[in-house]
């Protein structure tokens, strides 16, 4: 069995009130960025480093920041979160971050604050850190 992660955060949870909503909602932003959902289990999912599940108490005002490759992304995960339900926390732009820093804002169906951010052209030294595990 082999895992894929990322070198910085290995998962974020986020406890939602409404799983149909949330799953609607990631689900859409998750195919803009091209990340498949690894596993739906009807009352949690997994994609990546990123868990989304049903429990109590919802955790809300998360915020969570997703790596795009391009502007063009950022806009278009801006858009395809407003029409899967999230509302606008920051419309696409330069922010004064640093130099290049280009982003959106969305809120979830929770109200977690959501993000997709390019910070410019870069070379990935990895695209993921690939772990074996030994059943």
């Amino acid at each position: 069995m082999e895992f894929h992660r990322g070198r910085l955060v290995d998962h974020v949870q986020i406890v939602t009130a409404n799983y149909a909503a949330s799953r609607r909602f990631y689900g859409a932003l998750l195919d803009i960025l091209g990340v498949a959902i690894d596993y739906d289990g009807g009352d949690w999912f997994q994609a990546d480093e990123l868990v989304v599940s049903t429990g109590t108490p919802t955790t809300g005002r998360i915020h969570l920041a997703f790596q795009a490759k391009d502007r063009e992304t950022v806009d278009r995960f801006h858009e395809a979160g407003l029409t899967a339900g999230g509302r606008d926390n920051g419309k696409p732009g330069e922010r004064d971050y640093h130099p290049g820093y280009y982003a959106a804002f969305l809120l979830d169906p929770d109200g977690n604050n959501i993000e997709a951010v390019f910070h410019g052209p870069a070379k990935r030294t990895a695209g993921a850190v690939v772990i074996t595990a030994e059943m």
